[in-house]
């Protein structure tokens, strides 16, 4: 979560919502990382898991990233427990929850949903107080 935190606050210092992920392999080794970029790239995908996801997958070769776990400072949102879903990541850990917008437990449950053929372990509020607070002041110093 510690990696997660520096690339959130990259992603601010950049005048990116602070969001920041990293995909582990089963061994713990960091192998994919991404930050939100979607004003630098012009791109509504580019979130931070979708960017750790597309890298881990090109470290992996492979698109399954089956026993990974992603690291994220907030919540997912619906396209990235999509997303999620698709590379079957099998755990997630994440920061802040985000009441407006995300889809792992708080407004949606997408990645845990019975209907679907997988689901993943979710760990939620690791380090939420530090995810929070740098999303409470970018927003707040845009306000």
């Amino acid at each position: 979560m510690a990696r997660a935190l520096e690339l959130a606050a990259d992603a601010a210092a950049a005048g990116e919502v602070p969001v920041g992920a990293v995909v582990l392999a089963p061994d713990g080794t960091v192998i994919g990382e991404g930050r939100n970029r979607r004003e630098e790239t012009t791109d509504p995908t580019a979130h931070a898991e979708v960017l750790a996801m597309r890298e881990a997958a090109a470290s992996l070769g492979s698109w399954n990233l089956d026993g990974c776990t992603l690291v994220v400072t907030l919540e997912p949102c619906l396209m990235c427990a999509g997303a999620m879903l698709q590379a079957r990541v099998g755990r997630l850990v994440f920061g802040a929850w985000d009441d407006k917008a995300g889809a792992t437990g708080s407004m949606y449950d997408v990645v845990r949903d019975r209907r679907l053929p997988y689901r993943a372990e979710v760990v939620g509020g690791v380090a939420e107080d530090a995810a929070s607070a740098l999303l409470r002041a970018f927003f707040d110093a845009r306000r």
